[in-house]
């Protein structure tokens, strides 16, 4: 069949399987560009991340993977592709990021699965059990619209909401690079509850729980978590919002499960990452215009990163340095520290004010941002003959 992209309200529908090898393939380049640069011995041999198909979490994969030839397991939900339709971008970058570590000799197993489930776990504890014994590391990186609760059977739904107020502000249509105005309805207290539950710290909980209670869980291990704060701007739909609610709740996780891991010496953290275009940022009302001005600000400031840089600099930089990790007032790791410069929010706010209502974006880098936003489904690669009737079943 001929695959091409196909998008619905900033969801891309399919996947390229031979763009998504690009995509893995341009991760490992970069990182094999700065392994003379780098001191890997302290890195994680064995590690497990939940969630790690695509973005941060499948940089947080490839990073020790590539760099000190570690030991990973990743749990991811993907769909699967048929003779006529693509699988998730996820399910092709797994598969292409398997054979490359094939190639040099390096373990890497992936489970597809609901990772809410108790029966995932326990396949991933078995697995960890029987092949590496313990993991060192254990990243949790989920993004997940909905969420049933392996307890009580009730499917629990996230939504992207404003608390209190209705909230009204600029956002981009990324297919035109017009402006748009976008307002979101105020959630109600069960749509906040529902939001914590999904993407709050309580199954990331039960996941060191129950590996603890599996004893596959290495002495002094770190796990770590992903969370974002962002400017001001984007506070209401945000950080103020029922996705902040569940970071919140994320971050107060941390705490929780450096006590449990206490007694064999290992420690619980939150990066707060950088904004960047991914499956999850692309559907947020106001972060794509965001975005494509910071873009375009880091880029001529020489500070710009994409996720595997993001994960390159919070291995080399934050965690495995030898050193204590150093957080902020709030126990939380800061990778987002180049984005929140004051240099950089200034411009940003400058470039904000110039924005017009159904005018075209003012000194921002759409561009940057459909390219990323291709990428990241397997689109938009040079070299990369679109036109060419491929079965979507075939890993590249």
């Amino acid at each position: 069949m001929i695959i091409s992209q196909k998008v619905m309200r900033n969801v891309s529908l399919t996947a390229h399987p031979v763009g998504c090898k690009k995509y893995v393939d341009s991760h490992i380049e970069y990182l094999e560009s700065k392994i003379k640069e780098c001191d890997t011995s302290l890195f994680p041999k064995r590690v497990l991340v939940i969630g790690g198909s695509t973005g941060f979490g499948l940089s947080s994969r490839i990073v020790p993977s590539i760099l000190a030839g570690s030991s990973t397991i990743s749990v991811s939900f993907e769909r699967e592709p048929t003779e006529k339709k693509t699988a998730t971008p996820g399910y092709y970058m797994t598969k292409s990021f398997e054979k490359e570590a094939k190639k040099r000799k390096i373990y890497a197993k992936s489970i597809f699965g609901d990772a809410f489930s108790k029966e995932i776990k326990k396949d991933v504890a078995d697995v960890i059990a029987q092949d590496l014994g313990q993991v060192d590391l254990i990243v949790y990186s989920l993004a997940s619209p909905m969420r049933l609760d392996p307890e009580s059977g009730v499917m629990y739904r996230s939504v992207i909401k404003p608390i209190g107020d209705d909230y009204t502000s600029f956002s981009l249509d990324t297919t035109s690079g017009v402006i748009v105005s976008e307002t979101l309805t105020a959630a109600e207290d069960e749509q906040v509850a529902e939001t914590v539950k999904v993407m709050g710290g309580e199954d990331w909980k039960l996941w060191i729980e129950y590996l603890m209670s599996r004893n596959v869980i290495a002495n002094n291990a770190i796990t770590v978590a992903y969370s974002y704060i962002g400017p001001e701007v984007t506070y209401p739909m945000y950080r103020e919002g029922t996705i902040g609610k569940a970071k919140e709740h994320l971050e107060k996780t941390a705490l929780t499960l450096t006590n449990i891991l206490s007694p064999i010496g290992g420690m619980s953290f939150v990066s707060v990452n950088k904004a960047l275009v991914t499956r999850a940022s692309s559907v947020i009302p106001v972060v794509p215009l965001y975005i494509s001005l910071l873009y375009d600000v880091m880029k001529e400031k020489g500070i710009h990163e994409e996720c595997i840089g993001q994960m390159y600099r919070l291995f080399t930089d934050r965690l495995y340095t030898g050193k204590e990790i150093s957080v902020d007032s709030s126990n939380r790791i800061r990778i987002d520290d180049w984005e929140m410069r004051d240099d950089v929010q200034k411009e940003v706010d400058r470039r904000w004010r110039l924005q017009v209502l159904g005018e075209m974006i003012k000194e921002g880098d759409l561009v940057g941002f459909q390219k990323e936003y291709q990428y990241i489904h397997g689109f938009g690669y040079d070299g990369v003959n679109y036109d060419k009737d491929i079965d979507p079943r075939k890993i590249q």
